[in-house]
């Protein structure tokens, strides 16, 4: 996925203020049904939004999954999930008429200019160890320094008046509940300490069965025949296949730094680096994995092999189930620390530009 930055992405809401305007005019002349859901992620169907799917259509509730491209319809198809496109005019339809809408990452997972009237779900994607939304002065920043004084404060009430239309959103704790008050201008009553759905997959069955899944999970991946393009630039398509008693036989380490407002990873390794990194991985009998945050940016193919492989988004959408599989995990201020406590797997800290 390409990299992506706040000051691209707030000049860019300010140039759609019409289409806001016309989509929430649009919204008050279209009536919104009694029993329809929407269903969207930024990552396509993963994350939390498809653990409540599967609650909600066990319930019996009318939904819809609003894909991005191709590669998400078939795998909705292939879990029986219906789909419209996103940006198509089903999709406006759709959303405009939803009671509920379930999203991940923003309004724009499902179609953002026919949200308003709809109760909204916002299943955030991770617990915010990193400042997020309101707290975080990367969200009001535009591409020119010199605007942010004056475009700034605009773009903070147009976020903050957007946020506040959310009805729910969970927390995994009293704690986090206060972030996220905090971070989209919420009240109490708006975040409810239940925990977070997109997390039951590694509380649902035995370890033994979580570690299995995972470790299929992995295998498939990792498969030589559906690689990256990244991969398959750098070489690495011609790495062997992973089965998964070959996986569960190495030390898995998995290193996943978060997303830096558009700018590229902070650590990635030198040539003299990767000679020491695969030295160490062989005399330990370990692969390492590079995932990258999916608006994130690396480049990792000079040390791309046998032993190091990348599990970006491309790849995997939710890496979640695959941390069973995980023997250490090397990270930054990344929210999925937390959710590697649950397995649990031993963590190690990497932030070379912590300082800045």
């Amino acid at each position: 996925m390409a990299s992506f930055s706040f000051g691209a992405g707030n000049a860019a809401k300010l140039l759609r203020i019409p289409l806001y305007l016309a989509g929430r005019l649009a919204t008050w002349i279209i009536p919104r049904s009694r029993d329809e859901w929407v269903f969207g992620s930024a990552v396509g169907i993963a994350d939390g939004a498809l653990a409540l799917w599967d609650h909600a259509r066990g319930e019996g509730e009318q939904a819809v999954w609003i894909v991005a491209d191709d590669r998400q319809a078939a795998e909705a198809a292939a879990r029986g999930i219906p789909t419209v496109r996103k940006g198509s005019a089903a999709a406006f339809w759709r959303t405009a008429r939803a009671r509920v809408i379930v999203v991940t990452h923003g309004f724009g997972d499902v179609d953002r200019y026919a949200a308003a009237g709809a109760f909204i779900v916002q299943l955030w994607h991770g617990i915010p160890l990193k400042r997020i939304g309101l707290d975080s002065p990367a969200t009001v920043r535009t591409p020119v320094a010199a605007l942010n004084r004056v475009a700034g404060p605009v773009i903070a009430a147009m976020y903050r008046a957007t946020q506040r239309r959310i009805g729910l959103i969970p927390a995994a704790s009293h704690l986090v509940r206060g972030r996220l008050e905090s971070a989209f201008a919420l009240s109490d009553e708006n975040v409810p300490v239940t925990g977070e759905p997109r997390v039951d997959v590694l509380s649902s069955g035995s370890p033994e069965s979580r570690r299995r899944a995972a470790l299929d999970g992995l295998s498939a991946a990792l498969h030589p025949d559906a690689p990256s393009e990244r991969d398959h630039l750098s070489g690495a398509r011609d790495a062997p296949m992973q089965t998964a008693a070959a996986l569960s036989a190495r030390s898995i380490v998995l290193y996943a730094p978060t997303w830096r407002d558009g700018a590229p990873d902070p650590a990635i390794p030198s040539r003299d680096d990767w000679t020491a990194i695969h030295a160490m991985l062989e005399e330990h009998d370990a692969m390492l994995l590079v995932r990258s945050h999916p608006l994130g940016a690396g480049d990792y193919g000079a040390g791309l092999g046998d032993r190091v492989r990348m599990l970006g988004s491309d790849r995997v959408a939710d890496v979640t189930p695959l941390l069973p599989a995980v023997d250490v995990l090397i990270t930054d201020y990344s929210s999925l620390v937390f959710d590697a406590l649950l397995v649990p797997v031993p963590t190690a800290f990497l932030a070379p530009d912590a300082a800045a």
